[in-house]
């Protein structure tokens, strides 16, 4: 009874340093999803307090109020997706993919553009100074960006009259370096690298007319 005494004690004391030893996992990953740290100390705990569990039910009868099941530590490396080298387990993808999207828009009135602009600089601006005026449509289109949500949906307003637009998904070695191009590059943030693949594009294409909709149907019988 001394040793199973003793053996109880040591899968204890095990059980306490798998638990610090995921709290300080958890603690360094700040919140990070899949944290390869974490689900390894995650799997030593499990384990640990599984062979308590068992060791206590053996020398007692007693269970503990942890329902667990042991977690081969090989198999939850492939379950995870890491292999012993610490990559990616048969998974021939990289792990970052590239969004580009392009919209086009005509501008029925330049003027009535620009004063929906300025109306958006003025509320964005402290009542104590004098905003800037908005020159340019090209200005306008960016202050309706800034002042909105930043995507394309700040610019459903009746002053733009939406075109034909593309979105393109590719996947990519790595991610975009903004400071490695100059703020005017029109080119540089958006041109494809040699390595990346495109995995597809979808056409986007302006609501029709209900007018226009309605004579297409009419022409039409099912």
């Amino acid at each position: 009874m001394t040793d199973q005494h003793g053996e109880l004690d040591a899968a204890l004391e095990r059980v306490i340093d798998a638990a610090r030893a995921h709290l300080s996992a958890v603690r360094a990953a700040q919140g990070r999803i899949d944290d390869d740290d974490v689900w390894q100390a995650y799997v030593a705990l499990n384990n640990a307090s599984f062979a308590y569990d068992e060791q206590l039910l053996d020398a007692f009868g007693e269970v503990t109020p942890w329902d667990v099941e042991s977690i081969d530590p090989d198999e939850a490396d492939e379950r995870f997706g890491v292999d012993a080298e610490g990559g990616e387990a048969g998974d021939p993808h990289p792990r970052i993919v590239s969004v580009r999207q392009r919209r086009d828009y005509r501008i029925p009135s330049v003027s009535a553009l620009l004063r929906v602009a300025e109306v958006a600089r003025r509320e964005g601006t402290p009542a104590e100074d004098e905003p800037a005026p908005v020159e340019g449509v090209g200005e306008a289109v960016l202050e309706l960006l800034q002042s909105g949500d930043g995507s394309l949906n700040a610019l459903d307003v009746p002053e733009l009259e939406p075109l034909d637009g593309v979105v393109m998904v590719s996947e990519v070695g790595t991610p975009v370096d903004l400071e490695s191009f100059d703020d005017d590059d029109p080119l540089g943030p958006f041109q494809p690298a040699v390595d990346d693949r495109l995995v597809g594009r979808l056409d986007e294409h302006p609501f029709l007319d209900l007018d226009d909709e309605e004579h297409d149907h009419a022409g039409h019988h099912h």
